[in-house]
């Protein structure tokens, strides 16, 4: 098995010839006011069998890039809608909309349920969302090895748990930017992180007994955020220190093959 980082939270895995994709998006448009679709990201080597969505906020759930990638019928897998009004939802309201419009083969998933997608397995595992959203994390399995995905999860108490069940992970792709958000519905805001920080990020590596540790979710060349968020100055840096030998940076286009562990 092998994995290449798309950009931003995005993720292509590849086993037996079949691709399947994380939290794949082309248009960053709704987060980064500045970033034009497409820019500085990359897309799948070829056509793909299946999807994993971590939540529905718009910055990894991307239903027109996903029907542009995937085969006729591939299933989508996505955790359950929010419960509430508008105003609690407002954040997943337009992905929501887009997966409905572009009539993508889109299922639910529970937390701790697995499914066989060709040769891959995937698991869907707990994780908690900065703004109160439905979020999973992933575990994909295939050729002996195991990723995790961690979406922009904040720290939380179910790391031990998904540690007993997969560990010791090959490669976990972690949320390093630490953002700070501050949103019209969500007030008085909060000045803790939304998602992780580098330091959170190692901490979950550690416990995950990961072999490499990959840092995601941070672009810090990219300009013209959307007021409210805002990231680490240096989380690539910052990462490197925290999580030490098991850090392994890897830019935006470039495999990751995985080798047995040694």
């Amino acid at each position: 098995m092998r994995v290449r980082r798309l950009g931003w939270a995005g993720l292509e895995i590849e086993a037996s010839g079949e691709r399947l994709v994380i939290d794949y998006v082309q248009d960053l448009s709704p987060l980064f006011t500045g970033w034009k679709p497409g820019e500085g990201l990359a897309t799948p080597g070829g056509r793909v069998s299946a999807a994993l969505v971590t939540h529905l906020h718009r910055d990894h759930t991307d239903a027109s890039a996903l029907a542009d990638v995937l085969s006729p019928g591939a299933p989508v897998l996505r955790p359950a809608p929010g419960h509430g009004d508008e105003v609690d939802n407002v954040t997943t309201l337009t992905a929501e909309h887009e997966l409905a419009v572009h009539g993508q083969a889109v299922e639910v998933a529970d937390p701790w349920s697995t499914r066989d997608l060709g040769p891959f397995r995937v698991t869907a595992v707990p994780a908690v969302d900065g703004l109160g959203d439905p979020q999973l994390n992933w575990v994909v399995e295939a050729d002996g090895q195991r990723v995790f995905h961690g979406g922009d999860t904040m720290f939380h108490g179910y790391w031990w748990r998904i540690a007993r069940r997969f560990g010791p992970i090959d490669a976990a792709f972690l949320p390093a930017n630490g953002a700070v958000v501050d949103a019209p519905h969500l007030q008085p805001p909060s000045p803790l992180p939304a998602a992780m920080d580098p330091r959170q990020a190692a901490a979950a590596a550690e416990i995950l007994d990961a072999r490499y540790a990959v840092p995601m979710h941070y672009e810090p060349e990219q300009p013209d955020k959307v007021s409210g968020y805002v990231e680490v100055l240096d989380p690539e840096n910052e990462f490197r220190v925290h999580a030490g030998r098991r850090a392994q940076v890897l830019p935006i286009g470039e495999w990751l093959d995985l080798g047995p562990r040694r």
